[in-house]
């Protein structure tokens, strides 16, 4: 064997390696959460990945102990998703398809706000979104709550649409121009099917994004039943003697499901827009 093939065949070796490191360290922590939602008693902690004695109980407490409404639970954080990824989407599609298509008098200055605005982590902001949801009477509801995830994601979205928008080519544009399309038709039936995969993407992010949120979700919602899975999920372990942590990751895994449900719809959309919407009906 030459050199050079030795040379390749290590390459590829170590590549494979990575690659497995790399699956093996995101795999793994997620296993042991499904695993432990299954192992009897509360601790976290085992010889071994799988149990040695298996129970269906931390599933069944979460459906029927009064004190934790999981489905209540649940319906808050469905109902502030889907505000989220919704006005973000429209949001963040019309920013993006302006600063992609038009010129215009500050355009440049709007762009880098969005930039720097993504400096400043969001711990900074939390003082003045309180008081400013305060004054507008959207403290404690899911609409304060979704608008400041709007509001977080709209300027990095915006950046990605922009740059998905810039690498379609404006000739389909301007043909469509010749054609006697209006721009409204333009965005509707031509730009939107081709942007559909960053689409996609971005509605999927808006929605995971209030699943995983706790902090400004504790701070925005003050009323028990008005809680997020988060927080929720988080009264499992708040306790000093009494901390349910396989029954906090039996609500981990149920929690997994609406997300993966919508990761499995987009899917398809993901690929789909790639060519659609390129050729004129």
């Amino acid at each position: 064997m030459t050199a050079r093939k030795l040379s390749n065949v290590v390459k590829l070796c170590l590549t494979y390696l990575a690659l497995l490191a790399a699956f093996l360290f995101a795999v793994i922590p997620v296993a042991w959460i499904v695993m432990s939602s299954f192992r009897v008693g509360n601790s976290l902690y085992s010889t071994s990945l799988l149990p040695k004695h298996w129970t269906l109980q931390h599933y069944a407490s979460l459906f029927l102990d009064p004190r934790y409404p999981f489905f209540r639970w649940t319906a808050n954080t469905l109902k502030v998703s889907a505000m989220t990824s919704s006005a973000t989407v429209i949001l963040a599609t019309m920013c993006g398809y302006v600063f992609s298509r038009f010129r215009f008098w500050g355009r440049r200055y709007g762009l880098m706000t969005f930039l720097i605005i993504q400096m400043f982590p969001g711990s900074m902001s939390m003082v003045a979104i309180y008081v400013l949801l305060n004054l507008v009477g959207l403290l404690d509801t899911h609409v304060g709550l979704a608008l400041v995830y709007v509001g977080g994601g709209v300027p990095f979205t915006t950046w990605l649409l922009k740059g998905y928008l810039d690498s379609i080519d404006k000739s389909l544009d301007e043909a469509a121009l010749v054609d006697g399309a209006t721009r409204g038709q333009i965005f509707w039936r031509i730009t939107l099917p081709l942007a559909r995969p960053i689409l996609a993407s971005v509605a999927l992010f808006s929605f995971i994004g209030p699943f995983n949120d706790y902090l400004l979700s504790r701070i925005v919602i003050t009323t028990a039943e008005k809680n997020t899975i988060a927080v929720g999920l988080h009264a499992f372990i708040a306790g000093n003697y009494d901390q349910r942590w396989t029954q906090f990751a039996a609500g981990s895994v149920l929690v997994s499901i609406p997300i993966l449900l919508v990761f499995f719809l987009l899917e398809k959309h993901f690929i789909s827009g790639l060519t659609a919407g390129a050729t004129k009906a």
